[in-house]
């Protein structure tokens, strides 16, 4: 047997699920509600008392009328949508792990370009998980780095024979073609991508592997916490809008079966059914161009189209870096809003009509919802802006009515984490509403950009 080594790391506490007194269970789920509900209506009330100087001034003004009222009606449709979303997100519950009797054979894929020595540490934490000894190997592709990389990624494999392997490309040829060749060469019946920047908890592969007890379900998502988190500002609020983004939001759609981005730092595929898909995945074109970012949700989408469900499993955690930077931050969501927009089309024209009656209008309603946030969001920003040069209280009424809305949403992640960090997610919401706006326009004037801008 190869040793395995332990890694010491800082790692919240894993979910756990505590069982209790029927009345004290159903109080437990009632009150969070009862609290959230008294708090939605407090804020709409609010709102619209703060914003009724504002409002009775637009209506003393004709054609504002065609931005301001739609604005309003989208905003009493996002509402609608909250309740139905924190009605779902109170009946998620992780499924079960796999145990050690029952467990599937498992591949772990780690693709790496140039991390140097934090791949190292992302094996370590795979071959240090708890899963049954004989049922679990490792594959690490070097996508031609020309750091030290593969000069770790070797010893890696030298620490652990038979359990680590290795593949090397002599020059970059991008992360698909890293994960499919680490799919060809993969022979568990389930394949677990990891990336190479980060560090999977002890029990993530038996919690990520428990979902596929049920046959229908394709791919499985993990959650991502942020592993550099004390490190600097920007990583801090990153964490909390990565809990939002998989504590709430992945967690609603989990339970209708339609999880729209199984996440590349922890995902599980059949891979049965990733074999099926693999050509068309690889060598994906949209507008021409070929496609070279939003490779997990391109692959949650075509798990989708076989008519399998994709779900969400809170239990299975991974720590990944964040970015540091403003710059940095920039690049990653250029990257995801450009494969956000493509696979969005993509999932709207073709793959939601495939899905069950109750995921097919559960993904109606939520992406008509939430995508028309765009242009109501931008129409209502210039209308912001025109009315705070006449009125500059209309400015102050705006930064009030961020902090309260970042407030209440804060109550969904003090439900997951009961922590002052809370803050964090308030201030994130100033710093992406004065610095973040441009992303999205410019990522939809350049979606044939094929530059991976990682680095």
């Amino acid at each position: 047997m190869p040793k395995r080594n332990s890694l010491v790391m800082r790692f919240g506490q894993d979910n756990v699920q505590v069982s209790g007194p029927v009345n004290a269970r159903i109080v437990g789920s009632l009150l969070p509600g009862i609290l959230l509900g008294i708090a939605g209506i407090l804020f709409v009330s609010f709102s619209f008392r703060l914003f009724e100087p504002t409002l009775s001034r637009l209506s003393a003004h004709g054609w504002w009328t065609f931005v301001y009222r739609p604005s309003l009606l989208w905003f009493s449709m996002g509402m609608s949508l909250l309740a139905v979303r924190t009605l779902l997100w109170f009946s998620y519950r992780p499924m079960p792990p796999a145990s050690h009797e029952d467990a599937p054979s498992l591949t772990v894929l780690i693709p790496a370009f140039n991390e140097g020595p934090m791949v190292r540490k992302s094996i370590a934490s795979c071959v240090a998980a708890d899963y049954p000894p004989g049922k679990l190997e490792v594959i690490v592709i070097d996508d031609g780095s020309t750091d030290t990389t593969w000069a770790h990624i070797e010893q890696a494999a030298k620490d652990y024979p038979g359990l680590v392997r290795a593949i090397r490309f002599p020059a970059n040829r991008g992360k698909r073609a890293a994960l499919a060749a680490g799919f060809d060469a993969a022979t568990g019946e389930i394949a677990v991508t990891v990336d190479s920047d980060s560090i999977i908890e002890r029990s993530a592969l038996l919690a990520i592997a428990g979902p596929f007890r049920n046959p229908g379900i394709g791919a499985v998502g993990g959650k991502v916490a942020v592993f550099n988190r004390f490190q600097a500002f920007l990583p801090r609020m990153l964490h909390v809008r990565y809990v939002l983004s998989f504590d709430f939001l992945r967690s609603v759609q989990s339970t209708y079966g339609a999880v729209y981005c199984c996440p590349g730092a922890l995902s599980a595929y059949r891979l049965s059914l990733i074999r099926k898909i693999l050509p068309a995945w690889l060598n994906q074109r949209f507008l021409g161009a070929a496609c070279t970012t939003g490779e997990d949700r391109a692959l949650t989408n075509d798990v989708l189209a076989l008519g399998y469900k994709t779900v969400y499993q809170g239990s299975a955690v991974v720590h990944t870096i964040a970015p540091e930077t403003y710059g940095k931050l920039c690049k990653m969501y250029l990257r995801w809003d450009r494969s956000y927009i493509r696979e969005e089309l993509r999932l709207l024209s073709s793959i939601v009509w495939k899905l069950p009656l109750p995921a097919l209008l559960l993904t109606l309603l939520e992406k008509s919802i939430t995508n028309l946030r765009y242009p109501v969001g931008y129409l209502s920003l210039a209308l912001l802006v025109t009315l705070s040069i006449s009125d500059p209280w209309t400015l102050v009424r705006v930064l009030i009515s961020i902090g309260l809305a970042s407030l209440f949403y804060t109550l969904y992640f003090l439900r997951s984490e009961r922590s002052w960090e809370f803050f964090y997610g308030v201030a994130y919401a100033y710093f992406s509403a004065f610095t973040l706006l441009w992303v999205f326009p410019f990522a939809l004037l350049t979606l044939r950009s094929r530059s991976w801008m990682t680095r």
